[in-house]
């Protein structure tokens, strides 16, 4: 076939170019030979472009695992009756379980070996582990497609044989609090046809083999396609919470722990717009919500079922300045996570509580410093007075503390070892903040080496900005690669993420979601201006619906970037959103819009980055696609590549990966992730012109 213009002679885009379907749409028949063709065939350009790039990328590998500890073993976690916890050995992509009778170390056995599981899998991922309440049985999903559908399976500790169960089902599965010498149950998700769990079942278990195994039961279904399903059991033991949701809408039902089998009842029916989140202490439920203001308040009612429609009392009530996120209940009280507008930073809030709810004691944990993660790890005793909190920013590597409450001590457990020339200690990160169109202030991270912190540095432009997701301080020993060789590593915390609290998300969303364009090219005239950024050096960096971001400004403004990476990204949005039997399309109306309304449609296809490709300069493109995607299908970055090398009016190449065998999330395996992200670095320095 004749190239068009703009083609690269020889190129698979030349090669399987139809006239009669200029839009590529061909690309989503995953049967046809043609298309796996075409998808060879363009893996074997990247492939030999990528060629003389190998031996950097093998360096970057090689120094990557170097500055590792490569054997890993994850802190100690007691529960009632035994200790687990996972090792993973050097040479291992997955982790062995272990466990000991508490206060017996010398007793320790490996009751689930993860690499056994995966050995002749290409790909494996281990969906959620779930112990019984005597902690003796182990339910746990897997997921050996990549395709997000999961098998149960369940074994008796240590040294049962596994018992597949049921597949095809969510990854999230919960025990409820019915055990007895017979069985148990399980409760679990599954899908319907467009792969949303839209139904809550529950399965009686039998511990005897020869004791049969009844069907499983349905407890809820949805029938509206916007709202997903998934379910999880109080701190307190004593309920298990269905919540039932679209992207701004939630509803909640809760069972009996102990009595799995009674209807549910629900504690707050769903009202469009009101996100709602629901814990317990004895005698309490409590539940966040934005019914009166975005920003979220706190509400507490009896827990008696006598009255279901019990009235709520606000504990906590609204604020401008910050909004409620998350909350984890205890004997005790309360930890709040409280997300700061101004300062863009998560604070964990301790409300201690009397049998009247008037407050003990209502402070925040404190923070090792300004711009840094603080989370609450696993914590699962109601009674505990010991707090497990990882910590972590862009130059500090994550740690692990124990704080006692009674006596606030703070205990190192563990922190992730970095080796290698370049340490944590000669790094430094700042905030800076960009103007936007309509005058918002957008927050950037920059981390960078202290001793080049000085002069503008060739920069990683890094963006997301969808479903009010933070982009909260995190640290990447891997980054440690482009640091080391001069690079600048910069976030761009544009509107449609959730760093500045709710509020801005709302305003980077649906109707309002040309703001994170805007603030993603301000964010990098910005680095530029204040003397971090060269100009002439930026390369943008979006996955998933980052991809969607990075995708509109290079069309807007491609001379703006020196390259881009394109990770699984969300880019045929317009064509995405008027096809509801896809996953995931129904229950992104309420971030995107329901194109059948006209008006929708015409915003989105304002944006949409494969509606929006024009014949320009683009400037160099890494665009990476998986076979198995179920939330960006492989079709999207694939039609992206064709149809940008068709426009492309420079010499810049235009390439595309797709793996074919993993899902959205990539390589299961740590190993092959490592490489694959040493392959993407190595094409990041080649476009800076620091190979």
């Amino acid at each position: 076939m004749k190239a068009q213009p703009g083609m690269h002679e020889g190129s698979p885009v030349a090669h399987y170019y139809r006239a009669d379907d200029p839009e590529w749409h061909w690309l989503e028949d995953r049967e046809s030979t043609d298309v796996s063709d075409f998808i060879t065939a363009a893996n074997q350009q990247h492939a030999d472009w990528f060629a003389p790039l190998s031996p950097l990328a093998d360096t970057l590998y090689r120094s990557h695992l170097a500055r590792r500890e490569l054997a890993v073993k994850s802190l100690e976690t007691a529960l009632d009756h035994f200790t687990f916890w996972s090792e993973t050995g050097a040479e291992d992509d997955y982790p062995c379980w272990w466990r000991y009778p508490n206060g017996q170390p010398e007793q320790k056995t490996c009751f689930l070996d993860v690499r056994e599981r995966a050995a002749h899998q290409p790909f494996f991922d281990m969906g959620d582990m779930a112990l019984s309440p005597d902690e003796q049985w182990l339910a746990w999903t897997e997921d050996t497609q990549g395709d997000e559908r999961f098998t149960l399976w369940l074994k008796r500790l240590p040294n049962g044989a596994p018992r597949q169960l049921i597949s095809d089902i969510g990854p999230s599965v919960c025990w409820a609090e019915d055990q007895s010498a017979e069985g148990a149950t399980l409760l679990f998700t599954r899908f319907d046809d467009t792969q949303r769990p839209d139904s809550l079942w529950r399965l009686w278990v039998a511990f005897a083999k020869d004791g049969g195994q009844p069907s499983p039961e349905l407890i809820f279904r949805e029938a509206d396609p916007e709202f997903w399903v998934g379910v999880g059991k109080t701190r307190s033991k004593a309920w298990l919470m269905i919540e039932t949701g679209s992207k701004e809408t939630t509803e909640v039902l809760a069972l009996p722990a102990h009595r799995p089998a009674v209807p549910p009842v629900c504690l707050h029916a769903r009202q469009p717009g009101v996100e709602v989140s629901i814990d317990h202490r004895p005698g309490t439920f409590y539940r966040l919500n934005n019914q009166t203001g975005p920003h979220f308040q706190l509400d507490i009612r009896t827990d008696s079922l006598s009255n279901p429609q019990a009235p709520w009392q606000t504990l906590i009530p609204h604020r401008d300045d910050a909004t409620l996120e998350g909350m984890d209940a205890f004997s005790w009280g309360l930890i709040l996570a409280e997300r700061s507008h101004q300062d863009a930073q998560v604070r964990l809030r301790r409300v201690e509580l009397d049998a009247q709810h008037h407050f003990l004691f209502d402070g925040y944990l404190a923070l090792p410093e300004t711009l840094c993660s603080q989370l609450l790890e696993d914590s699962p005793h109601f009674d505990t007075r010991t707090l497990h909190l990882r910590e972590e920013s862009f130059t500090r590597p994550p740690s692990w503390y124990a704080l006692d409450l009674d006596s606030g001590q703070r205990k190192l457990l563990k922190r992730v070892a970095v080796h290698g020339h370049l340490t944590p200690e000669q790094l430094t990160s700042r905030r800076i903040w960009a103007t936007s169109h309509d005058g918002e202030q957008v927050p950037i991270s920059v981390v960078m080496r202290t001793d080049l912190a000085d002069q503008p540095l060739p920069t990683l432009l890094y963006g997301y900005g969808a479903y009010g997701d933070a982009l909260d301080p995190w640290f990447s020993i891997a980054r440690l690669e482009l640091l080391e060789r001069g690079v600048a590593f910069a976030v761009a915390h544009v509107r449609g993420g959730g760093e500045r609290g709710e509020p801005w998300y709302l305003k980077g969303k649906m109707a309002h979601k040309e703001n994170s364009f805007h603030d993603f090219l301000a964010a990098r005239e910005a680095l530029v201006t204040a003397h971090v950024s060269q100009p002439e050096r930026v390369i943008a960096y979006g996955a998933s619906a980052g991809g969607l971001l990075v995708g509109t400004c290079l069309n807007r403004a491609p001379e703006a970037f020196c390259a881009a990476v394109l990770d699984v990204p969300f880019l045929d949005v317009l064509r995405t959103m008027q096809n509801p039997a896809l996953p995931l399309t129904t229950a992104e109306y309420t971030e995107w819009g329901n194109p059948e309304d006209p008006n929708v449609a015409k915003r989105i296809a304002g944006y949409s980055p494969i509606d929006n490709i024009q014949p320009q300069r683009y400037p160099a493109l890494w665009v990476e696609g998986s076979w198995f995607d179920t939330r960006v299908s492989y079709w999207e970055p694939a039609k992206f590549y064709a149809r940008v090398t068709q426009a492309q009016q420079g010499d810049a190449p235009i390439l595309l990966h797709t793996d074919m065998s993993s899902g959205h999330g990539g390589a299961s395996g740590r190993f092959k992730a490592w490489r694959d992200a040493a392959r993407q670095d190595a094409f990041i320095l080649w476009a800076l012109g620091l190979a």
